[in-house]
């Protein structure tokens, strides 16, 4: 009895375990179990992605608002176009408000920062965002920084 004791919990720790593997699965590849319930979509031009990916977090404040749907190059700009869903309920974004690619610590994910602007019209579904910001490249930093100092020595 005591076996099939032993062997009973072994078997709901396991359980336990593939269950919480799945679940942090999710949350690092950005999918969610839940709907994501009403949005709306906005588009910005962006010189310089920096390795922002589809399914990245839009935030403001710090608090996350949306997901990046789709990343596509335009042709007639030369410039990446990034579509976002945002949430329904962030409905007071200015036609002012602008976007910028941050990152999540020093080598961390991609995601949008967007700050409202002041304006009283606000966006809506499909409309784009004017004002963006494109990723700092670490490694176009680097390459300055040397180039300056070579011509300084």
């Amino acid at each position: 009895m005591q076996k099939r004791s032993l062997e009973f919990t072994v078997g709901i720790f396991m359980v336990m375990g593939i269950v919480a593997l799945v679940l942090m699965a999710f949350r690092v590849s950005g999918l969610s179990v839940s709907d994501a319930g009403d949005t709306y979509t906005v588009k910005a031009h962006f010189e310089n992605l920096g390795g922002l990916n589809d399914r990245a977090k839009v935030s403001m404040a710090g608090v996350t608002i949306g997901r990046v749907t789709n990343i596509y190059l335009d042709k007639d700009w030369y410039s990446a176009v990034v579509e976002m869903e945002i949430n329904k309920d962030v409905d007071n974004l200015s036609i002012d408000t602008s976007a910028a690619i941050l990152t999540a610590g020093l080598l961390g994910e991609k995601y949008i920062g967007l700050t409202v602007g002041a304006e009283t019209d606000f966006l809506k579904d499909g409309d784009w965002i004017e004002d963006t910001q494109s990723a700092i490249v670490l490694e176009e930093l680097i390459g300055r920084f040397l180039f300056n100092k070579a011509e300084e020595g």
